[in-house]
């Protein structure tokens, strides 16, 4: 396989690098091994993710044509990828927002919760699953209106909570998520198709896990908004308080015969980046697949990894000398991180970002120039939290070109402004939806 030079071409290898894990994740290429025969009655198809639109284009093209096939995805605005040619539509696809709901999420919801009653033991439920489905697949719980929901979830965002937190408080603030969407497809059987995107690849974490049963509790959630001060409506203190809001548990028999099969992983499209460096000759190691933490100091871990490896100038280093990562080669990690937005100052103005961003920006902070090192960190999906970038490069010259257009690093940080920052240096990620999600990558190249 053909791949840009990574001594002469750093950035277009780490672009290399980024596509192989991007394609090992797309589910055209993914799904074939994990459908279920058609069954002795209906196939009702329902889903929710940044991937629902290619999962169910992937679906419909390999379904059998002579088997009934019907049902509602939702995906995020601009998400739905180009049809194949000849490819018949037998899947409605949804659009709507992300990562705050809105009206056209909810619409689209309660549509999926009603395709799925009055079903039999005799039909099937594929249940297209993918990041972001918590933002799209959205139904607040009694006595909890939208604009509510939309400002917890603004909150939950900005708060610095990580994806199992803000995903057990959705679960309980939902009348679909936390598995009641799959206790409402009883008695029919469920077969879960999911792309992971969150550390340790927990199915009821992925997009809050509508049709998986959940151990949390109401309890749980309570302590999650107490601990990042999120207000909530007295009616709904009081339900949560009371365990009023309280999801299916693994032992409810709503659940039996229900399966979820997982398409792609985080560590799965490593793998693939992993592999691609190699073919390229260099040592590939991957840190993780489940990093988790401020991205801004997950990047500066990063970087004094990299500054260790990046000047020991011999290549034989044994790792009984204390470095296990021998140059040239590629270090890969992936997983979740936030980001915490800071408060502005009165008269200031808040910068735009992501996590991938932040990262960089607390990766080139870290490094300070050193030579020999560059990096692409990026979202598998295409989009860096609600920017038009999927993330961002970082090179030696990074801090010094930066400087001699009059920007700091650390005033970037401090105003959450990864955006103003690469955009100004020509250094953002742009891909455009990838229509598959496995979240963050990251990739540093060490020569």
């Amino acid at each position: 396989m053909s791949h840009p030079n990574p001594q002469t071409h750093p950035r277009e290898f780490l672009t290399h690098l980024y596509t192989a894990a991007v394609q090992r994740a797309l589910p055209l290429h993914t799904m074939a091994a994990h459908l279920p025969l058609p069954p002795k009655g209906r196939t009702v198809v329902i889903g929710a993710g940044k991937a629902g639109g290619s999962m169910a284009q992937a679906l419909e093209a390999l379904w059998p044509s002579d088997a009934p096939l019907s049902g509602l995805v939702v995906t995020r605005y601009h998400h739905i990828p180009p049809r194949p040619p000849g490819l018949v539509s037998r899947i409605e696809i949804i659009e709507a927002a992300h990562p705050v709901p809105d009206a056209a999420g909810l619409a689209a919801s309660q549509r999926i919760l009603d395709l799925v009653h009055g079903l039999t033991a005799d039909d099937l439920v594929l249940c297209l699953i993918s990041g972001g489905g918590s933002a799209l697949l959205t139904l607040p719980a009694d006595g909890l209106t939208l604009a509510e929901k939309q400002r917890i979830n603004k909150d939950l965002l900005n708060s610095g909570a990580n994806i199992g937190e803000m995903n057990c408080v959705r679960k309980h603030l939902s009348r679909i998520k936390g598995g009641r969407l799959g206790a409402a497809c009883a008695p029919a059987r469920v077969v879960t198709l999911t792309i992971s995107d969150v550390p340790g690849d927990d199915p009821s974490v992925i997009a809050s896990g509508p049709t998986v049963a959940d151990a949390s509790t109401c309890a749980d959630a309570l302590a999650i908004l107490k601990r990042y001060g999120i207000a909530l409506p007295p009616t709904v203190h009081t339900a949560l308080a009371q365990g009023a809001l309280e999801t299916p548990k693994p032992n409810d028999p709503a659940f039996n015969g229900h399966s979820v099969r997982m398409m792609a992983t985080p560590q799965e499209s490593l793998e693939a980046a992993a592999a691609a460096a190699r073919d390229a000759g260099l040592n590939a190691y991957i840190l993780s697949d489940e990093m988790e933490g401020e991205s801004r100091e997950v990047g500066k871990v990063h970087a004094a990894l990299a500054r260790a490896v990046a000047r020991v100038h011999s290549q034989t280093v044994s790792p009984t000398k204390g470095l296990a990562f021998i140059k040239p080669c590629v270090i890969l990690s992936g997983g979740e991180t936030t980001v915490t937005v800071r408060p502005v100052s009165a008269g200031g103005v808040r910068g735009k970002g992501g996590r991938a961003g932040e990262f960089c920006l607390g990766l080139a902070l870290g490094l300070q120039g050193q030579a020999g090192v560059y990096a692409l960190a990026a979202d598998t999906d295409g989009i860096d939290g609600m920017e038009d970038n999927a993330g961002a490069f970082v090179e030696p010259s990074t801090l010094a070109r930066a400087q001699a257009l009059g920007l700091k690093v650390t005033d970037s940080l401090d105003r959450n402004d990864a955006y103003g920052y690469f955009s100004a240096l020509g250094d953002l990620v742009i891909t455009g939806p990838t229509h598959t999600n496995v979240n963050d990558f990251r990739a540093l190249l060490i020569l």
